[in-house]
């Protein structure tokens, strides 16, 4: 869904004369040489009408003087003209439908030093008000109330330029490809233009990152006006990218979408529960907000050891899979964590000497009750990771060392799940070696240990099996039930794929039954609030989102994305998938009326919430409850109101 029809649009369409007026500039060029700077500004300002467009390398010097200058020379009257400047040629010359003025905005909005182009300028501008590193050179520290004032009005203009060019593209304004605009010349090269995730949107969904943990405890009204504008610019650099390749692709535009969701996902990893809440609101695409919050709950699902089925996000994988993992993760207790978890990170630190030691391991010592007590309780070789990048927890696994197993997971903030260069986790290394008593042991006393870590599509499961470790492979499925059988490998093989003997198979097949009881037994108590309110928030975003992007129809609003009328509706639910896919010729439809079957059978997935979810009386979980009482109440409704169904 597109934005909304800047209500400046008009303003900056003017009609251009026949024959564009010659205006000399050199009178301008005197004074900035003469160091008259906010004379030469007033000069141009004079000047400007349609088609007159100031020579780019006198606008770099003003610029230079707005961003370089000691504040006390370029006063605020000199700053705010600039930017005024800045708004009149874009009035008197916008860059949609003319490529010429696209070439001359890209010359001028640009680092005066460095001349890298718009997005070094654009991200040097947020970084100078994060004050963060790195800026593409020195800059002024530390910056003054007006130079914050100049960078906060810049990003505001280069969000103006980019709405307004978005408006352009979607309503046919521009003659030309939209791919001849600021924009797209900004955030996608040449070999970028079929991904979304390119390097300058990789960068920008950082800043926004920062940005919110950097505005997250503020007050000042201008951190979070400048944390709304980096909102407003991704929303509307995505749409742009949908909106070019939509009409070719949409396949296309649904992966760029899922990538740059994983991606803002992986930003978020370390982000408090508190935090999270305000990541998703952030984004104001509906169909980015939507694959994020599918993307952060998958990875917080996968992070407590549960494992989801690999499937198409729609309506019954929130209110069935999503549902049923909320209710698994109530049972699961506080993740025990180091102060800052300085500790986990220096566990990846390679080690060029054996008896290297990793600044910053005092931390443990205090955590394990002082200094001395520390020494007792951490084994030797803590800190130490081979050139391998195997921690001692990776090389306890591969031999069989139980004991020194059992310390290593004593110590707070141990992160069992660690990996090593290659990607392979201890559970890895256990299961390959054939190592029983560690996987026993980190079966036992690790709830968060994810089993379904992959590396080329090889998980612990398939490393044992390859192995004939079939006992390994049995506490494995009893622990994480069927849905480890579906995993495959690069080549497509599941782990059943790798036993030979049917009765292996058989027996395999019957410990997973078991996993999965395991799984199914409701919790009927939440062990940590704040991380199940956090999870409820993220799958009640996911859910809004969801309704609010596929459009799915209720009772009250049938209306759907293909204008489909309740009596089409009716049409849909009644065909098969295949008679769908071939009458319509549209895969929406087929998305579509899965998702009014879901509604329509709501009330079979609500009955079987976790009691625990039921009995919750967060604010977040409770409110994800109402929710899903009001889908199966709509779901009712859609039945009452379609007789002609039976």
């Amino acid at each position: 869904m597109l934005l909304t029809v800047p209500e400046f649009y008009s303003y900056y369409t003017p009609n251009l004369p026949v024959q564009i007026p010659v205006v000399d500039f050199s009178n301008v060029q005197s004074l900035v040489e003469c160091a008259f700077f906010p004379q030469a500004l007033e000069e141009i300002l004079g000047s400007l009408q349609p088609g007159v467009m100031p020579p780019a390398p006198l606008l770099q010097q003003l610029m230079h003087h707005a961003l370089h200058v000691c504040i006390g020379d370029a006063k605020p009257l000199y700053l705010s003209t600039f930017i005024t400047v800045l708004h009149s040629i874009l009035r008197n010359n916008p860059t949609w439908g003319s490529p010429g003025h696209t070439k001359y905005f890209l010359q001028i909005l640009q680092c005066p030093e460095c001349k890298s182009g718009l997005w070094s300028l654009l991200e040097t501008s947020f970084r100078v008000c994060l004050a963060s590193e790195p800026t593409c050179h020195s800059l002024p520290s530390p910056p003054s109330t007006e130079l914050f004032r100049l960078h906060c009005n810049l990003q505001e203009f280069f969000l103006r330029l980019f709405q307004l060019e978005l408006h352009a593209a979607s309503s046919g304004r521009s003659p030309g490809s939209s791919r001849a605009s600021v924009l797209n010349s900004t955030f996608w090269n040449m070999w970028e233009k079929l991904t979304l995730t390119s390097r300058a949107v990789q960068q920008l969904s950082k800043l926004l990152i920062e940005t919110l943990r950097w505005a997250f405890s503020s007050t000042q009204e201008w951190r979070l006006g400048m944390s709304v504008t980096l909102q407003e610019t991704l929303c509307v650099v995505v749409e742009f990218w949908a909106q070019e390749h939509s009409p070719l692709n949409s396949s296309l535009v649904e992966k760029g979408f899922k990538d740059l969701a994983e991606h803002i996902a992986i930003l978020c990893q370390d982000l408090r529960h508190d935090m999270l809440k305000e990541v998703i609101p952030a984004l104001r695409s509906t169909r980015l907000r939507m694959f994020t919050a599918d993307a952060i709950y998958r990875n917080i699902c996968c992070s407590r050891g549960l494992i989801l089925s690999c499937e198409p996000l729609c309506l019954l994988r929130i209110v069935s899979t999503y549902l049923k993992a909320l209710g698994n993760l109530c049972d699961r207790g506080p993740v025990q964590t180091l102060k800052g978890q300085t500790d986990r990170i220096e566990m990846n630190q390679p080690s060029t000497s054996s008896a290297a030691h990793v600044p910053g391991s005092e931390a443990v010592k205090d955590s394990a009750g002082g200094s001395d007590s520390g020494r007792e309780t951490i084994p030797r070789g803590y800190h130490r990771v081979n050139a391998a990048g195997e921690t001692l927890l990776h090389r306890a696994c591969k031999r069989n060392q139980v004991e020194t197993l059992l310390r290593i997971l004593s110590v707070p903030g141990t992160d069992v799940n660690i990996k090593d260069h290659a990607g392979w986790t201890p559970l890895h290394e256990a299961c390959n070696h054939g190592s029983a008593e560690c996987v026993q042991a980190l079966l036992q006393h690790c709830p968060n240990l994810q089993l379904a870590s992959q590396v080329e599509g090889v998980s612990p499961l398939h490393d044992a099996l390859q192995n004939q470790h079939t006992h390994i492979a049995k506490m494995l499925l009893q622990r994480g039930g069927s849905p480890l059988l579906q995993l495959r490998d690069n080549e497509g093989q599941t782990p059943l794929d790798l036993v030979t003997f049917e009765a292996l198979r058989e027996e395999l097949l019957r410990c997973a039954e078991q996993g999965d009881k395991a799984l199914d037994a409701p919790c009927l108590e939440v062990r940590d609030l704040p991380f199940i309110e956090s999870c409820s928030w993220m799958l009640s975003c996911l859910f809004l989102a969801y309704l609010q992007e596929r459009h799915v129809p209720t009772y009250k609003t049938p209306l759907t994305p293909l204008d489909l009328s309740p009596a089409v509706c009716r049409t849909l639910i009644r065909l098969c998938p295949d008679e769908l896919a071939s009458s319509w010729g549209d895969s929406r439809a087929v998305t579509l009326a899965k998702d009014l079957r879901t509604v329509l059978n709501s009330e079979q997935y609500v009955s079987q919430v976790s009691p625990a979810l039921r009995h919750c009386h967060g604010d977040q979980t409770r409110l994800f409850m109402q929710l899903l009482d009001d889908l199966q109440a709509e779901g009712a409704a859609l039945i009452a109101g379609r007789s002609e169904f039976d």
